[in-house]
């Protein structure tokens, strides 16, 4: 049973990172009563905030119709860590994973007992927050955990290049997979979502599941098997969309005018190797059926759509139809689809399979073409890896003791 996590609920919340996920959780918290402050390395992302505030908006679509939206004035704009999280409750991480050493260490230096860390989307960074922990000394009584998907499909809107003060939530999540690093924090981690107002659709929704420790919150991330093969393999109607066919390039969308039947066939594939390296390791992972990939939306549907008594997803977007339900990208090979999901994601799925004896084809052959794409070899050229994380010299046993605690 979960400790009483209710002292969260008059406490400040602080958001790192100003991105799209970043400002959409700042701005739906203050929204909703919160005090919070908006913390980012970069100046020129919360420049002029302070004077026009952050307006959320959008379809936000979701099976029971949750909706904020609203205009917010944040409490603190801020370029200092120290000053964001001092006195915080819950600090939430909205970056990339490239991101991550300069959010990331810091903060391990900076963290307070009973404070709660949550993460979207992980991408392995609670793992990382704990190891910075133990190499700078910092033993405060902490709850760190993070999530395979961001509350929100969401959007900066953009003009000529330049960001507006302006976020629209495409969907909004009405149940997203959970974990803390460690395990044994699991309970409190999920009760104090509940405290958390830009998780409100989930927790008034079907609820955040428990995942089984942080890699399989990093195999239920959704990103990599939607977002690289069909970034990959639909390549030519990506560079194609404006200069050949006379489109915004800003209007393509992977979901709309990529995907097709072979692209999600591999798309299965590349599930199937991810659900074959967990079996190996020993953790749970979700579970989705071979038709469910086959939509336009993939398995992403369900997140914010929710299954049907039989556990077949409540909305499908037939491939053999026009679709502009997803959010756009990549418009170009510089994309986070490819250059995040693929030298971090696919990179440490791959030295996963090696260090527990699972070949992963189609995961590799992601790894090779992407890097070609880019003049790389992201085997050798990403820092990304088993090493990177501190899990390297485990066997299986120590790593799930470790991950479980």
């Amino acid at each position: 049973m979960a400790k009483d996590m209710s002292y969260l609920k008059d406490m400040p919340i602080a958001v790192l990172g100003a991105g799209a996920v970043g400002m959409t959780c700042a701005a739906d918290c203050k929204l909703a009563g919160r005090e919070v402050r908006l913390y980012s390395r970069s100046p020129r992302s919360i420049e002029g905030l302070d004077r026009t505030g952050i307006l959320l908006d959008g379809i936000q679509r979701n099976l029971y119709g949750f909706e904020r939206s609203g205009r917010a004035h944040l409490d603190m704009y801020t370029n200092d860590m120290a000053e964001a999280v001092k006195g915080a409750g819950i600090i939430i991480i909205g970056i990339t994973a490239l991101s991550q050493d300069d959010y990331l260490r810091p903060l391990a230096k900076l963290l307070e007992d009973g404070q709660v860390v949550h993460v979207f989307t992980d991408n392995y960074s609670s793992i990382l927050l704990r190891k910075y922990m133990k190499e700078y000394g910092n033993d405060a009584d902490v709850i760190i955990g993070g999530w395979s998907s961001a509350p929100y499909g969401t959007r900066v809107e953009k003009v000529q290049g330049f960001w507006m003060p302006h976020v629209g939530a495409k969907y909004r999540a009405i149940t997203l997979r959970g974990a803390s690093m460690p395990m044994r924090d699991i309970d409190e981690f999920i009760e104090s979502s509940k405290y958390m107002p830009c998780m409100d659709a989930v927790t008034q929704g079907d609820g955040p599941v428990a995942g089984d420790t942080m890699l399989d919150i990093g195999f239920a991330n959704v990103n990599p098997v939607i977002h690289v093969p069909a970034s990959i393999l639909g390549v030519s109607s990506m560079e194609n969309w404006s200069d050949v066919y006379g489109n915004e390039p800003e209007s393509y969308s992977m979901y709309s005018h990529g995907l097709c039947r072979s692209i999600c066939e591999v798309q299965h594939q590349f599930y199937g190797e991810e659900c074959k390296i967990a079996d190996a390791i020993g953790i749970d992972v979700p579970r989705y059926s071979y038709e469910m990939f086959f939509s336009r939306r993939s398995v992403l549907t369900q997140e914010y759509m929710g299954l049907d008594k039989d556990g077949k997803d409540n909305v499908v977007f037939p491939l053999n139809k026009p679709c502009d339900e997803g959010n756009t990208g990549p418009n170009s090979i510089d994309h986070r689809y490819i250059t995040e999901d693929i030298p971090v994601n696919c990179k440490i799925y791959h030295e996963l399979g090696e260090k527990f004896g699972v070949e992963t084809p189609i995961i590799d052959s992601m790894i090779v073409l992407g890097g070609a794409m880019h003049q790389t070899d992201w085997f050798k050229t990403s820092p990304y890896g088993l090493e990177y994380l501190g899990l390297a010299d485990m066997d299986k046993d120590e790593m799930l003791a470790y991950l479980r605690g």
